[in-house]
Parts: C-alpha cells; sequence; structure tokens
C-alpha cells in the first residue's frame, strides 16, 4: 500500500488506474463486460436465466 501511495504522490497527475472492468481494454477486446450490463443484456435478449 505504501508504495503505491509513493507512486501516486510522485507521480506527476499521479492517480491510481481504474479498477473497473469496462475501462479495461483486455477486457473489452475479449468482449467482457460488468456484470450489470452483461444482465441488462440477457434480458433484452430474452436469455436471463
Amino acid at each position: 500500500m505504501a508504495l503505491l501511495l509513493i507512486k501516486v504522490l510522485i507521480k506527476k497527475d499521479g492517480r491510481f488506474s481504474s479498477q473497473h472492468i469496462h475501462d479495461s481494454e483486455a477486457m473489452k477486446e475479449r468482449g467482457i463486460h460488468c456484470v450489470m450490463e452483461q444482465d441488462r443484456e440477457a434480458r433484452e435478449k430474452g436469455r436471463a436465466y
């Protein structure tokens, strides 16, 4: 935790990277969405079980 804080304090415009799935390029490439979005899509297609 201390190392992350140091990174944020020292780096210009330092901030923590987003941990949300929809912000991850790797997840987007794999077609993985957040659970709420997947649930909404399934309900719209009539496949929510």
